[in-house]
C-alpha cells in the first residue's frame, strides 16, 4: 500500500460519508505522499518572494515603470503587501530574497537575460533557501514573485519551454490594454527569435529568456521536492518557475499544489502540463505568492482533517459502509 492509499484509507475511517470533503482529502492525501508519511501532522509554511529587474521593462511591455520593483521590496520588507498580510494571516513567514533588484538582466528581446552559470547559481541559491527551510521546520513552501515586466518573462519562458505561440501565453499583467498586449506578444517573438534555444535544455532557456527572480524559485522548488518538502504555485510566473522545475526533475511534479487559476492566458496551459488542477479560482492577478498565501488554510485544514478528527470507531458511530 503507498503512503497515499494509507492516508486514503484513514480519511475513509473518519467520521463522515467516504470521500464526502471532496478536493480536501485529495490535498490531505497528496501532502502525506510528499512527506512519506500518512501521518504527516500539522506543518509550518512559509513562502519565498524572489525579486529582481529585467532589462525587456524598456521595452514598454509593463503598465508600471521599473522603479516600482524596489519600491515594492521595501514594502515587502515593512510588511505591507499582500502576501503579507494574507501570510500573517494563514501563520506562515515571508522570507523575501533580492536577486537582482536595481541590477536589470539583458534584454531579451535582444539576446540573453543572463548566463548559464548565472542560472545555475541561482538554483544553487535556491536548494540552498529550501534547505535552510527544512532545517528550520517548514514543511510547506510557497512560490511568489515580484519585478516588473516579469510577466513578459515567463511568457517567453513558457512559450519556449512548450513550444506555443506568444500569442497563447501572453495577457495583461499588471493591466496592460489592448495595444499593450499586443506589444509584449511582439516582444516575445523578438526574444524567441533573438534567443534560439534547445526546449529540452532548461537551464539554457532560463539563461536565454528567463529571470533571476524565476531560477531561484526553480532551485527552491527542487531543493524542496528532494527535502519532502510541499511546493505551492501562485500564478503565472511562478507557475513557469515550477514547469522549468520540472522540466529539470520530473520527479519535483509530485510535490507541487496549484493555489489557484490566473486569469493570465499561459497560466491553465502550464498548469495542463504539469498536470495540476487548482484548488481556487478568485480572478486573482496580482503575484506576490499572495493567491499561493491565501490557499494555506485550506492546506492546513486538510492536515487537520487528516490529524484529528475522530474515526467511526473512535466514536462508536456507526459506519454506513460496514
Amino acid at each position: 500500500m503507498t503512503v497515499r492509499d494509507e492516508a486514503l484509507r484513514r480519511l475513509d475511517a473518519k467520521t463522515k460519508p467516504r470521500g464526502s470533503l471532496g478536493r480536501l482529502e485529495e490535498v490531505a492525501a497528496q501532502i502525506a505522499a510528499v512527506r512519506g508519511t500518512a501521518h504527516p501532522g500539522r506543518l509550518d509554511a512559509a513562502v519565498v518572494v524572489a525579486a529582481a529587474d529585467h532589462g525587456v521593462a524598456a521595452e514598454g511591455v509593463s503598465a508600471y515603470p521599473a522603479e516600482v520593483t524596489r519600491q515594492m521590496l521595501a514594502n515587502f520588507e515593512a510588511g505591507g503587501a499582500a502576501v503579507c498580510v494574507l501570510a500573517r494571516a494563514a501563520g506562515a513567514r515571508v522570507l523575501v530574497a533580492d536577486v537582482g533588484v536595481g541590477k536589470p538582466t539583458g534584454n531579451i528581446a535582444h539576446g540573453p537575460a543572463m548566463s548559464e552559470g548565472r542560472v545555475r547559481a541561482l538554483l544553487q541559491e535556491g536548494e540552498a533557501c529550501a534547505a535552510q527551510l527544512a532545517a528550520d521546520g517548514v514543511g510547506i513552501v510557497a512560490l511568489g514573485e515580484m519585478g516588473i515586466a516579469n510577466s513578459t518573462v515567463a511568457a517567453a519562458l513558457v512559450s519556449a519551454l512548450l513550444g506555443v505561440d506568444p500569442e497563447r501565453v501572453c495577457g495583461r499583467g499588471t493591466g496592460l490594454d489592448d495595444e499593450g498586449v499586443a506589444r509584449k506578444v511582439a516582444v516575445v517573438r523578438r526574444a524567441l527569435a533573438a534567443n534560439p534555444v534547445d526546449r529540452d535544455d532548461p537551464v539554457a532557456v532560463l539563461a536565454a529568456v528567463g529571470g533571476p527572480e524565476l531560477a531561484l524559485l526553480c532551485g527552491v522548488a527542487l531543493g524542496a521536492t528532494a527535502r519532502r518538502m510541499v511546493v505551492v504555485l501562485d500564478g503565472f510566473i511562478s507557475s513557469a518557475a515550477g514547469l522549468a522545475a520540472v522540466r529539470i526533475a520530473p520527479e519535483a511534479g509530485s510535490a507541487m499544489i496549484a493555489a489557484h487559476l490566473s486569469p493570465e492566458p499561459g497560466h491553465g496551459l502550464v498548469l495542463d502540463e504539469l498536470g495540476l488542477e487548482p484548488l481556487l479560482d478568485l480572478g486573482l492577478r496580482l503575484g506576490e505568492g499572495s493567491g499561493a498565501a491565501l490557499c494555506l488554510p485550506l492546506l492546513d485544514a486538510s492536515l487537520a482533517v487528516l490529524d484529528e478528527m475522530a474515526t467511526f470507531e473512535e466514536t462508536g458511530v456507526t459506519d454506513a459502509r460496514r
